[in-house]
């Protein structure tokens, strides 16, 4: 049976995962058919990646959505994991950030200014550093990206609330 602070736990993760999957999958959009992202990354569904991502390989619509369930799931847990107990328009956030672009912008506080400050639970000042995060490397440069800086924006307002 589950304590109650795992319900609550539980409970706070699935509305992060609704709320952080509502930010993915327009920004990522529906490829059923695998493809090179920008940064040369072989990415197929709502932007699934790794070594399960067959080329040439069709995937239904069924197989991306439990796909994007999975993925979001993990990048939620490496969330609360690295920040335990966020709000959930924090988690949520920095769930989707996470998702597209690895834990170092939540979790390594050696690298990212947003780690440091979830770590001292400086929560406005975390989401205000979301939109610095909207570069990928491109032919071997890093390049901003109009889908990520719409996308970081979109987190940092998710992830700001009331506060924007």
């Amino acid at each position: 049976m589950n304590s109650p602070s795992s319900m609550s736990t539980n409970k706070r993760l699935a509305a992060a995962a609704a709320l952080a999957s509502a930010i993915a999958i327009p920004a990522e959009g529906l490829k059923l058919l695998p493809y090179y992202d920008p940064g040369g990354i072989l990415t197929v569904c709502r932007g699934h990646t790794g070594p399960d991502v067959k080329p040439n390989q069709r995937y239904d619509l069924a197989t991306c959505d439990k796909l994007l369930d999975a993925d979001m799931r993990e990048a939620l847990q490496i969330v609360e994991r690295c920040v335990p107990g966020l709000p959930v328009r924090v988690l949520a956030a920095f769930g989707d950030a996470v998702y597209n672009i690895g834990p170092t912008v939540a979790c390594d506080v050696t690298k990212s200014t947003a780690a440091r400050l979830l770590a001292a639970g400086q929560l406005e000042q975390a989401c205000r550093q979301l939109p610095r995060w909207n570069k990928a490397r491109v032919f071997g440069v890093l390049t901003e990206l109009l889908g990520l800086t719409k996308r970081r924006k979109l987190e940092m307002t998710v992830c700001l609330g009331d506060a924007a």
